[in-house]
């Protein structure tokens, strides 16, 4: 099968760099977000998602980690703090819930590395998340509204939409 345009830089970035930046516009409903193709091939790590953020802050910040892991940092785990990826800042990693793992948000990864449930194992991803200014982080109560919204918080299962909520919330009364 051949590769489209797209495919093919992104194949031959892993090959000449190491991994590859995918990043996403964001709109009025979504934040922009950012995220690897290639660490887990080249550094046996997680892919590594950052939301909220605009392309070129995202970026910079995936090459500072990509460089850390390359020289020997180590895999950060869940819960994890790491810092001088964002000036002045640490952030953390929080392992992806599984169930939040797809192609809203992951979808070259998955081109590349094949779909989960079609090849028997999850994608492993990492969300890097970033405080505010205060130094808080979107789960920490007195976060600033702007950076919760900015930043779903993908290590928790999705919650249910339309029907399912409405039957959740009538069934926890």
């Amino acid at each position: 099968m051949a590769l489209n345009d797209y495919e093919e830089q992104l194949v031959a970035n892993i090959v000449e760099y190491g991994w590859f930046c995918v990043s996403v516009f964001g709109d009025e409903t979504s934040p922009p977000f950012s995220y690897t193709v290639g660490f887990a091939e080249t550094l046996n790590a997680p892919e590594f998602i950052i939301l909220g953020m605009a392309g070129k802050m995202a970026h910079a910040m995936l090459w500072e980690l990509f460089r850390a892991l390359r020289d020997g940092a180590p895999i950060p785990r869940d819960g994890d703090r790491i810092a001088g990826i964002l000036s002045g800042y640490d952030c953390v990693a929080r392992k992806v819930h599984p169930d939040n793992v797809v192609r809203d948000y992951f979808n070259s990864a998955m081109w590349r590395w094949g779909d989960p449930a079609l090849r028997g194992g999850p994608l492993h991803a990492c969300q890097l998340l970033w405080p505010g200014l205060d130094g808080l982080f979107p789960w920490e109560p007195g976060c600033e509204p702007e950076v919760r919204a900015a930043q779903p918080l993908l290590f928790e299962p999705p919650r249910p939409k339309g029907l399912a909520a409405r039957l959740r919330k009538l069934l926890s009364r």
